[in-house]
């Protein structure tokens, strides 16, 4: 006679997807919040700024280095990886598979880009990307900052190593063996969703007027409907 304690009820299966279904969207729903915590706008207002107000009105690491100066910069620059880091790490700890991990992944950079809490503006994501990608793949998030940060000295212009080493991410990937093809998808949609919020930045590389790290920015400008100067942040 078969042994029937060892099957599970249909009714106890349907009701445990469900609840996984439920803990991964809460998942990815807190990875959005937590990317949209406005990091630089924050860091700006505790000094007298509001940085989407100032330089090329961007959140992110090298606006804040070029309006605020560079301690506030060194904190935005610590805590938008940090973002990233908390978002993956929290569904790996709940035991939640790769797909969750990576769309919570993906989650934490859009809250970062299209910030819920500023109308949706927002940073250029690579910093919060770099986040991920050192809870995903610590190997490819190395291999991709020393491209980044080898572009930038080489050129100084920081858009264009935030693009070379998040490009390169892939690539390390398919070289590496057993990486899930959950984490692979996740990062050639950060890789697309960098590249098109830098897409100005681009068309300014292409005509040669994009600006070089080192370089102020002058000017202000008040609203997000003005031109800001043109500036190469990631």
């Amino acid at each position: 006679m078969a042994d029937r304690t060892c099957r599970q009820p249909p009714v106890q299966r349907a009701e445990d997807s469900l609840s996984h279904y439920v803990l991964a969207a809460a998942c990815v729903l807190v990875a959005y919040l937590i990317g949209s915590i406005p990091s630089g706008y924050l860091v700006a207002r505790v000094r007298g700024v509001n940085i989407q107000q100032v330089g090329s009105g961007n959140i992110g690491v090298t606006n804040v280095l070029r309006s605020v100066g560079i301690v506030p910069a060194i904190l935005v620059g610590l805590a938008d990886p940090l973002k990233g880091i908390i978002a993956v790490l929290l569904p790996r700890l709940m035991g939640l598979d790769h797909a969750v991990i990576a769309l919570c992944g993906l989650a934490v950079v859009v809250g970062n880009n299209y910030n819920v809490f500023l109308r949706f503006r927002g940073g250029k994501g690579i910093a919060t990307s770099f986040g991920v990608m050192v809870m995903i793949n610590p190997l490819t998030a190395l291999f991709s900052l020393i491209i980044g940060i080898y572009t930038i000295a080489l050129g100084r212009f920081v858009s264009l190593g935030s693009l070379a080493g998040i490009a390169a991410a892939p690539l390390f990937m398919l070289l590496q063996p057993d990486v899930p093809q959950a984490y692979l998808y996740v990062t050639i949609a950060l890789v697309l969703l960098a590249t098109w919020r830098h897409r100005d930045n681009i068309v300014r590389l292409a005509r040669g007027t994009e600006n070089r790290l080192g370089r102020k920015v002058s000017g202000n400008f008040k609203s997000p409907d003005e031109v800001a100067p043109p500036a190469d942040e990631a």
